[in-house]
């Protein structure tokens, strides 16, 4: 097998890993991975505006809509119109939103970082390296990063 078949095959596998990692998460805890990183970004600051949840996890605001709509839906989260313009509203976690996120595993990005973070300083700089170039072979570095993200 060629040095490229067994890159291809590994991003392949890095891609089906978080797709039945999301699908268990869904299963298991009725959200995908990434309704579960908007609720702990919630949880974190409390209250967060779309804008700045876009900002901090690095999605289009048109997908974190796409997500609190359903996840308003479900009564995980709730919209509070600011006092100071009415057409701006903040998030926040419902009861229901709380309750959840205690009782769901971990996002997978937590098992990675936390991995990532046992290499030494120069084996993170080389993986940070490659997989920047691999994207740019790929001619993905302009694209965001929700593109394959399960809503």
């Amino acid at each position: 097998m060629e040095k490229y078949e067994d890159l291809l095959v590994s991003l392949r596998k890095i891609i089906r890993s978080n797709d039945l990692y999301s699908k268990e998460l869904a299963k298991k805890a009725g959200v995908t991975g990434p309704q579960l990183l908007i609720l702990k970004q919630i949880s974190r600051t409390k209250v967060i505006s779309p804008k700045e949840l876009a900002e901090t996890l690095n999605l289009s605001q048109g997908t974190i809509t796409s997500i609190i709509d359903r996840m308003q839906d479900r009564d995980l989260v709730t919209r509070i119109r600011s006092q100071t313009d009415k057409r701006r509203f903040n998030l926040s976690l419902t009861e229901k939103g709380e309750v959840l996120l205690e009782s769901a595993p971990p996002p997978m990005q937590d098992y990675f970082i936390e991995r990532f973070n046992r290499l030494e300083d120069w084996e993170q700089t080389q993986l940070l390296a490659a997989f920047q170039r691999v994207a740019s072979m790929m001619n993905a570095q302009e694209i965001e990063p929700q593109t394959n993200i399960e809503q």
